[in-house]
C-alpha cells in the first residue's frame, strides 16, 4: 500500500510542475514598508496593512499595557469565562466607525463570515454570492444549508434575473464583499441595495478590505455611499488597515444579540487575546482622528498604478489601492516575481486557486507608511524586473 507521504509528495510534485506549489517566506521582525527576508532587507508592497498602523508604536503599547492588566489570553469562550471590558470597549467603538446600534468581534475573519452566515441563514433561504467572493464567505454560505446561487461577478442585471426567477419560499441574502482583495475593485453596491429593496432581500457585506480605507472617517465602502441603514451585516477585520488580529460583525442589536447566542464559531472558540482587542481599539481611534493617513495611501496607489501602467504592465484601473498587475501565466508571474525579489523588492506571484486560471498576477499593495523614495525605488525595480522576465517587452 502506497504510504501517505508518497503520495502528498507525488501531489506536491504536481504543483511544482505547474508553478502552483507555495513556500513560507521567513521575517526577522514585523511588518512595515522595509522587511528582513531571510537576512537581507527588501522593500514590500504586498502587505494588507494598508495604513502601516500594525507597527505603530501606540499600537504596540496598548498591547503591552493588555498583556500587564489583563494577560496574553483570553483563557475560555467569552459566554464561559466571561467578557472584559476591553472587548465591550472595542465592539462599542467598532460600532461608532461602522455607525450601527452594535458589533461583535469574532476571532478571525473566517470566523466571523462562517458563523454569522450559519446563524443567519438557514435550510429553505437562498444565497445569492458574486462569483468572486472570498473563500469564507462561500464556506459560510455552504454551512448554512440554504440554496446558494452565484452571480456573475458584479453583474447585477444577472442578479436580477436571477432574483426574479427564485422561488418564492424563504428569505433571500445578498452576499459580498465591497473591495475584492485580488482584482482591487468595488462591487456596485447602490444597484444592489435597489435590487434588494426590489425582490425583499437582506444584505450581507465583508469590508474586510475597505474598512479604515474608504469613507471620510475610514468606515468603509458602505459610510462612503451612505448606505449603512439599507445593509443588514457589515463584517469587517482588524488584521489589515486596523494593524491588529480578528473581525467583527456590526449592524443591530437583535443581531449581535442574536449571533451571540448562536453563531458557533463565536459560542464555541476562545475570544480574542486582550493583546489584539487593545491594538485594535487604539487602532479605530486613530483612523477617525488621523485621516491623512488614508490620503498618503491613496496618493501612493495613484503614483504607482499610473507609472505601472506607462511603463506597460496591464493593471487593473478601478479606485482601490490594490493593485492587480496581470500576466495571465503562472510560470511567467512565478517569474516576474522572483526577478523583483532578487532586485529588493517583495511582491508574490497570485495563481490558482485563488484567482481564476489564465489570470495569474501580482498583487501590488502600497502602505501609508511608505515613503516617497520607496515607491520610486519599488517602481524602478519593477521597470528593471518587467524587461528580464520577459513580461515587459
Amino acid at each position: 500500500m502506497t504510504g501517505l507521504d508518497d503520495i502528498l509528495g507525488s501531489r506536491l510534485a504536481q504543483l511544482d510542475a505547474r508553478h502552483l506549489r507555495r513556500t513560507l517566506r521567513t521575517l526577522s521582525g514585523g511588518p512595515a514598508p522595509r522587511v528582513d527576508l531571510d537576512g537581507r532587507e527588501v522593500i514590500q508592497f504586498c502587505s494588507n496593512d494598508y495604513l502601516g498602523l500594525a507597527a505603530d508604536p501606540r499600537l504596540k503599547q496598548a498591547a503591552v499595557d493588555a498583556v500587564g492588566q489583563f494577560g496574553c489570553g483570553a483563557g475560555s469562550s467569552r459566554l464561559v469565562g466571561g467578557t472584559t471590558s476591553l472587548h465591550a470597549a472595542l465592539e462599542e467603538a467598532l460600532a461608532g466607525l461602522k455607525a450601527t446600534a452594535a458589533s461583535l468581534v469574532f476571532t478571525s475573519g473566517y470566523h466571523a463570515n462562517i458563523g454569522v452566515l450559519s446563524a443567519l441563514v438557514e435550510s429553505g433561504d437562498t444565497v445569492f454570492s458574486d462569483a468572486r467572493n472570498h473563500a469564507s464567505l462561500i464556506d459560510g454560505c455552504r454551512l448554512s444549508r440554504a440554496t446558494v446561487v452565484v452571480y456573475r461577478h458584479l453583474d447585477v442585471e444577472h442578479l436580477r434575473r436571477l432574483l426574479a426567477s427564485a422561488p418564492g419560499a424563504g428569505r433571500r441574502f445578498i452576499v459580498t464583499e465591497t473591495v475584492f482583495s485580488m482584482d482591487g475593485d468595488v462591487a456596485p453596491l447602490e444597484d444592489l441595495v435597489d435590487a434588494a429593496r426590489r425582490w425583499d432581500a437582506s444584505i450581507l457585506v465583508d469590508e474586510a478590505h475597505a474598512t479604515g480605507v474608504y469613507g471620510p472617517r475610514g468606515g468603509g465602502v458602505v459610510e462612503e455611499l451612505g448606505l449603512g441603514a439599507d445593509i443588514a451585516v457589515q463584517v469587517g477585520t482588524l488584521g489589515k488597515a486596523l494593524g491588529s488580529l480578528g473581525a467583527f460583525a456590526a449592524g443591530s442589536a437583535a443581531l449581535v444579540d442574536w449571533l451571540t447566542n448562536t453563531a458557533r464559531s463565536f459560542v464555541y472558540t476562545t475570544a480574542l487575546s486582550p493583546p489584539a482587542v487593545a491594538a485594535a481599539l487604539t487602532a479605530v481611534d486613530i483612523v477617525g482622528r488621523e485621516p491623512e493617513r488614508r490620503q498618503r495611501l491613496w496618493d501612493h496607489a495613484e503614483v504607482m498604478r499610473a507609472r505601472l501602467t506607462d511603463l506597460g504592465f496591464r493593471v487593473g484601473a478601478h479606485r482601490s489601492p490594490i493593485l492587480p498587475v496581470f500576466v495571465g501565466d503562472d510560470e511567467r508571474a512565478v517569474r516576474l516575481s522572483a526577478e523583483l525579489l532578487a532586485r529588493g523588492v517583495l511582491v508574490p506571484a497570485i495563481r490558482p486557486p485563488t484567482v481564476p486560471p489564465g489570470t495569474a498576477r501580482l498583487r501590488v499593495v502600497p502602505m501609508a507608511t511608505h515613503r516617497a523614495e520607496d515607491v520610486e525605488a519599488g517602481l524602478d525595480v519593477f521597470a528593471a524586473a518587467g524587461r528580464a522576465s520577459g513580461v515587459l517587452r
